[in-house]
């Protein structure tokens, strides 16, 4: 279902001229969706200003992922997990496994997105490029896209998403119009992951041999959103996740068991999921030594973060898990990275 959030950015963005628009902030605030619904509404066959209408043919190709003027450039890790089509050449390598799909948006890619501006439109009056998540091209990738989205060809369009834009070329930057995300409040973005919970779980009831999830509670689901430092995609993904119940009700006691080093509260939590939780944990426990309220634990719970650790402590150990992120996907044994986490975390929140 569209967030209200985005329809009102979608409004907006609708209305201005222009040939490719920047859309950046931090992860689950609906960067892609925001891309695709505007994608949408340029290809539409009877756009309103409001949007697409939905029940086009161009409407029904764009849902499906076969409209022939919409070229999506993501991660081939992304396309599988989202259901987009890869090219013949790379789908034969990954069914064979001669290789693993890429994390990176790769030139290759790129280049057959140059290609396609250059064909005459299939129909309708305009083609669209959507480029997610922008900071996975790297150099070599940016700059094979940057003559086309400087002059690109006939009416092509591109939109460009991304959760870090500061990553991106400046020469990629300069040639966009830029957007920043808008934030939700609170409580419009609890309403909105409850509707979807809801709706989600809803969906696994038929015979379709889904696994049912059960919608958590308005309790666990403000304990996530929370937890989610108010991005409601994020809160959204944990909740469909199958973990959101365990997560919840861990995630207050969190801060005082890694201070204990208790590696136990983490048994349940994938390695890059802990190491989240880590950093959200150095931040709320940094901030509430500098005055300031806590952002991922609940303000009424202050008891629950430690409040022994110094500043010098607190910044080595953000270092660290900095560090840490690069290679927390291919851990070389997940159960002794979690009780190394754990013992770290003791290390730096201690005080000592």
């Amino acid at each position: 279902m569209t967030a209200p959030w985005l329809q009102a950015q979608l409004k907006s963005l609708l209305h201005q001229r222009g040939h490719a628009w920047l859309l950046s902030g931090p992860s689950g605030l609906g960067q892609f969706d925001l891309s695709l619904a505007l994608a949408r509404a340029w290809l539409c066959d009877a756009p309103t200003s409001e949007g697409a209408c939905g029940v086009c043919a161009s409407c029904h190709a764009v849902d499906v992922h076969t409209h022939a003027d919409l070229s999506v450039l993501l991660p081939e890790v992304l396309s599988l997990e989202l259901g987009w089509p890869l090219d013949e050449k790379t789908q034969d390598e990954l069914d064979n496994k001669k290789r693993k799909p890429s994390k990176e948006i790769k030139v290759d890619a790129a280049r057959e997105v140059v290609s396609f501006t250059q064909f005459t439109r299939s129909r309708g009056t305009t083609k669209v490029v959507l480029v997610y998540p922008a900071e996975r091209m790297n150099g070599i990738t940016a700059n094979t896209l940057l003559k086309t989205l400087e002059e690109p060809p006939g009416a092509v369009k591109f939109i460009l998403a991304t959760e870090a834009a500061h990553q991106l070329l400046p020469t990629i930057r300069s040639r966009c119009i830029g957007h920043t995300m808008v934030w939700p409040s609170f409580g419009e973005a609890l309403a909105w992951l409850d509707a979807s919970t809801q709706a989600s779980a809803s969906a696994g009831e038929g015979a379709d041999g889904k696994k049912r999830i059960k919608a958590p509670d308005a309790r666990d689901l403000e304990t996530l959103l929370t937890a989610a430092g108010g991005r409601p995609a994020d809160a959204l993904a944990w909740a469909q996740s199958g973990q959101a119940g365990v997560i919840a009700k861990s995630w207050q006691a969190l801060p005082m068991a890694m201070a204990r080093g208790d590696a136990q509260a983490l048994v349940d939590w994938a390695p890059a999921q802990a190491l989240d939780a880590l950093q959200k944990i150095c931040h709320d426990v940094w901030a509430v030594k500098l005055g300031a309220m806590p952002r991922f634990f609940k303000t009424d719970d202050l008891p629950a973060l430690p409040t022994k650790s110094g500043s010098m402590a607190l910044a080595t150990w953000s270092k660290e898990l900095a560090t840490s992120a690069r290679s927390v996907e291919h851990p070389y044994n997940a159960g002794l990275m979690l009780e190394a986490l754990a013992s770290r975390a003791k290390v730096a929140l201690s005080g000592k």
